[in-house]
C-alpha cells in the first residue's frame, strides 16, 4: 500500500533564509550584505504565504502595495507580473525591498507571523524587482554609467523597465516637485502617471537624496536606486539637478513660471549636534557629511577616488539609530580596525533596525551601550580622546523610552581618531527662509495636514520636511497622498 506524502502546513514551514555575504569578507568591500533570493528560494518562501480573504499585511504597507496578488504571482513562476503588479502602487520595490522596515509594517501584521516567522514580503519585493534586471538584455550603450563601479548592474531602466502605463501628455498643467527623494520621486511618478507636465527640482548632483547621500553602497547600491529614478523619467518627469529651490529659485518664482501646484520634499538635511566642548576639532564629522563624502563624493571606491575623509585605526560613532550603524559599518570598510557605537540607552531601546545590529555586531562593531560623551578632547587640532559618563535608565520618557540619567563621578576617556555624531536631523532652513508665508512648527518643519496641504495655496509638503527624520517608506506614502490631492486641488482650483 503506497503512503501519501502529507506536505507540511504553510504557516509551518520555516522562513527561507537569504544568502549573504561571509562578515569577515565583506569588512572589505562595499558590495551588497545579503545576495537576494534565487529564484527556487523566492518560490519556496512565497509558498508560505497563506493568501488569506482579508490581508492585514496591505494595511501594514504605507503605499498599499497589494501583497497578496504579488506573492501569488511569484509562486505561479511570473515574476515580471509580480513586478507589474509591485508598481501598481510603488515606482521603487528595488529600493524598498532593501530598505523598509518592513518588520514594523507589514510583516508585523503578517498573520503567519502569528505563530512562526512573517513571510519575507520585503525580501520577495527585492526578488521581483532584481529578477527583470538580472534577465533582461540591452544594447551596451544603455548600460548606466557607473554599473561597473557596483554590485548590482541595473540596465537604464528607460529600456528595460518602461511603464506600460505612460500616461500621453493629454493637458498642459505644469506640476513641480522640490527634493529628489524618496517621497519627491514617488509624488513626480504619480503626477505623471496622471498626465501631468511634472518637474522634478534637486539641489544635489544627483537624484535620490537620503537614498544616495545618505545610505551606504553595502545597503542600496547606486545602481539600484540610478534604475528606479530613470523608471521615474521614463514615465515623463523632467529632473533638474543643481537646483536649489531658495537660491536658484523661490516658491513663488516657480509659481510665476506657471506650476500651478508645487510639492516640498527636501527632506531633513541638517545635522543636529551634542553641543559639548571639542565638537569643532578636526576629525568630528556629522554623520550626514561623512556618508556624503563616503557616498556622493565616492570614498567607498578608495583609492581611485581620493575623498576627503579621514582614515582612522579608531573612529567612535554617536547614536543608535540606523545613521548610527550605516555610519559605524561604513568605517570599518574604510579600514578602522576599531569602531565603537556609543549609545546612551541600552539595546532594548536602540531605534535601528534588527538586521542591521546584528549585520553590525557580526562585523565587529563594538556597542558601548548606556554611555554618553560628554566632552571631545584633542591634540595639534585633531581628536584624540571622547570622554563619556555612564548611564542608567530611569522612568520612560515622551518617546515612551526609558530616560537615561547620568551616574555621578562615572566618567571615563575612549581613545579616537574619529567621532561621528548620528543624534538625528532637522530640515534645511534654505528655502523656507525664503517663503516666510509658508507655516512652520517650533522645529522649522514645514506644517501639512495629513493630505499634505500647507497655509500657502497650491503648495503641498510631505516627507521629513514635515514629520522630522522618518521612514523611506513613510515618506513615499506621504508623496503619493499629496499626488492624489494636488490633483483633486488642480483640477477644481479649490484649497
Amino acid at each position: 500500500m503506497q503512503i501519501e506524502q502529507i506536505k507540511p502546513k504553510k504557516e509551518k514551514i520555516p522562513r527561507t533564509k537569504i544568502s549573504q555575504q561571509n562578515p569577515l569578507e565583506r569588512v572589505k568591500n562595499f558590495s551588497e550584505v545579503e545576495l537576494g533570493y534565487s529564484e527556487e528560494e523566492a518560490v519556496r518562501e512565497s509558498s508560505r504565504c497563506l493568501q488569506c480573504k482579508n490581508p492585514k499585511c496591505i494595511a501594514g504597507c504605507p503605499v498599499e502595495i497589494d501583497i497578496k496578488s504579488f506573492i501569488a504571482a511569484i509562486n505561479e513562476r511570473q515574476f515580471e507580473k509580480a513586478l507589474e503588479k509591485i508598481r501598481e502602487k510603488n515606482s521603487m520595490p528595488g529600493i524598498c525591498g532593501r530598505v523598509c522596515p518592513q518588520e514594523d509594517q507589514c510583516e508585523k501584521v503578517c498573520i503567519v507571523g502569528i505563530k512562526n516567522e512573517p513571510v519575507a514580503i520585503g525580501k520577495l519585493e527585492r526578488f521581483a524587482a532584481d529578477y527583470i534586471i538580472n534577465n533582461r538584455t540591452a544594447p551596451a550603450e544603455n548600460l548606466t554609467n557607473n554599473s561597473a563601479e557596483h554590485s548590482c548592474n541595473y540596465i537604464d531602466n528607460s529600456v528595460s523597465q518602461k511603464s506600460s502605463q505612460i500616461p500621453k501628455k493629454d493637458c498642459k498643467i505644469k506640476a513641480a516637485v522640490i527634493g529628489a527623494g524618496p517621497a519627491g520621486l514617488t509624488c513626480a511618478g504619480e503626477l505623471a502617471k496622471l498626465g501631468y507636465d511634472v518637474t522634478l527640482f534637486e539641489a544635489l548632483h544627483s537624484a535620490g537624496g537620503v537614498l544616495v547621500y545618505g545610505i551606504p553602497e553595502f545597503r542600496l547600491p547606486k545602481s539600484v536606486v540610478k534604475g528606479e529614478v530613470d523608471f521615474v523619467e521614463s514615465l515623463g518627469v523632467e529632473i533638474r539637478l543643481n537646483a536649489i529651490i531658495g537660491k536658484t529659485y523661490t516658491i513663488d518664482e516657480l509659481i510665476e513660471k506657471g506650476y500651478k501646484s508645487i510639492f516640498i520634499s527636501t527632506g531633513a538635511g541638517l545635522p543636529y549636534f551634542l553641543n559639548i566642548p571639542g565638537e569643532n576639532l578636526n576629525g568630528v564629522y556629522s554623520a550626514n557629511e561623512y556618508l556624503t563624502r563616503v557616498n556622493l563624493m565616492k570614498a567607498y571606491l578608495f583609492p581611485k577616488w581620493d575623498t576627503p575623509v579621514k582614515k582612522a585605526d579608531i573612529v567612535s560613532v554617536v547614536g543608535g539609530g540606523n545613521v548610527a550603524l550605516d555610519s559605524a559599518r561604513t568605517a570599518k570598510r574604510l579600514g578602522a580596525k576599531k569602531v565603537y557605537i556609543i549609545y546612551r540607552r541600552s539595546d532594548v531601546e536602540m531605534p535601528g533596525r534588527i538586521e542591521e545590529i546584528h549585520h553590525a555586531i557580526e562585523e565587529g562593531i563594538e556597542m558601548m551601550f548606556l554611555t554618553n560623551p560628554v566632552g571631545i578632547k584633542g591634540k595639534d587640532g585633531w581628536v584624540n580622546k571622547i570622554s563619556c559618563i555612564k548611564m542608567e535608565l530611569g522612568e520612560p520618557d515622551d518617546s515612551g523610552r526609558r530616560r537615561p540619567i547620568a551616574v555621578p563621578d562615572s566618567e571615563y576617556d575612549i581613545e579616537t581618531d574619529v567621532v561621528v555624531i548620528a543624534i538625528g536631523q532637522g530640515p534645511n532652513p534654505v528655502l523656507t527662509q525664503t517663503s516666510p508665508d509658508i507655516a512652520l512648527n517650533k522645529r522649522g518643519n514645514i506644517i501639512a495636514d495629513n493630505i499634505g496641504k500647507t497655509n500657502k495655496k497650491g503648495v503641498f509638503a510631505g516627507g521629513d520636511i514635515v514629520t522630522g527624520a522618518a521612514t523611506v517608506i513613510l515618506a513615499m506614502g506621504a508623496g503619493k497622498v499629496a499626488a492624489k490631492a494636488m490633483d483633486e486641488y488642480m483640477k477644481t482650483n479649490i484649497w
